[in-house]
């Protein structure tokens, strides 16, 4: 995977992201790209990609670190509450992949 500049290669690994990775709420699904996530931890996770793949606690550091009110604001919880673990192991072989085609 050949990208001509790193903001390329974020917009890729967001694409990526953005249409395999959601948010379960009530049994529907809520990917990263509709709720308009994806960009963020593609910022978060490319700089890290540079150094090998991130381990399962950075990774899980991230999506703690990132919140989602619900409610209008009333409550909020971490994107780390909101993945089903599946997802979590799903973003965690993406970034594998991701890293391993840089």
């Amino acid at each position: 995977m050949a990208f001509a500049d790193s903001a390329e290669a974020v917009e890729a690994l967001a694409a990526e992201i953005g249409e395999n990775i959601y948010m379960d709420i009530a049994k529907w699904h809520l990917y990263l790209g509709d709720a308009k996530l994806h960009t963020v931890l593609a910022d978060r996770f490319y700089p890290m990609l540079g150094n090998g793949t991130p381990s399962e606690d950075d990774v899980l550091k991230v999506l703690q670190d990132i919140p989602i009110k619900l409610g209008g604001g009333r409550q909020t919880v971490s994107l780390a509450e909101m993945l089903p673990m599946q997802c979590q192991v799903n973003l965690m072989d993406l970034l594998e992949e991701y890293q391993r085609k840089l």
